[in-house]
């Protein structure tokens, strides 16, 4: 098997980084924010809410230096590849067009209904994806 490029190696680290300082505070703090909110601690909301916007934000780098790493491994149009595209989308979408707006709501003083599941749903989108870059089926290096 011939060897990966230092830039490839570089690219994939800044991916992995990305992910794990970008998209795990905004798992964590998204599926704490349900339950706290039953609890109506005011000030620990806002921190969560705070946490998921800001940390979503950076999260823009995951897909970036995925995108970037993908291109330098020549894997783009591979179907493992594709299918985490498109399940990174949903996962964004779901933050940005439910989560984030849903905890506004709350901190509004509004009842939110769902946040928990909707959470959970944004959660194993995550994870899948996850599953699909180690796996990568038909993948050449026998993971």
């Amino acid at each position: 098997m011939p060897s990966v490029p230092r830039v490839t190696k570089l690219l994939l680290s800044l991916h992995v980084l990305a992910a794990i300082i970008a998209i795990g505070p905004v798992t964590v703090a998204a599926s704490m924010f349900p339950a706290v909110a039953r609890r109506s601690d005011r000030s620990r909301l806002t921190l969560l809410h705070r946490i998921c916007r800001v940390y979503s934000l950076v999260g823009v780098a995951v897909p970036v230096f995925g995108l970037a790493t993908a291109s330098s491994l020549g894997v783009l149009g591979d179907a493992w590849l594709i299918t985490s595209i498109g399940l990174t989308g949903a996962a964004a979408l779901i933050l940005a067009l439910v989560i984030l707006p849903g905890q506004e709501r709350v901190l509004a003083g509004e009842a939110v209904t769902r946040l928990g599941m909707v959470t959970g749903i944004f959660n194993l989108l995550w994870a899948t994806v996850t599953v699909l870059m180690i796996v990568r089926p038909g993948s050449t290096t026998g993971a």
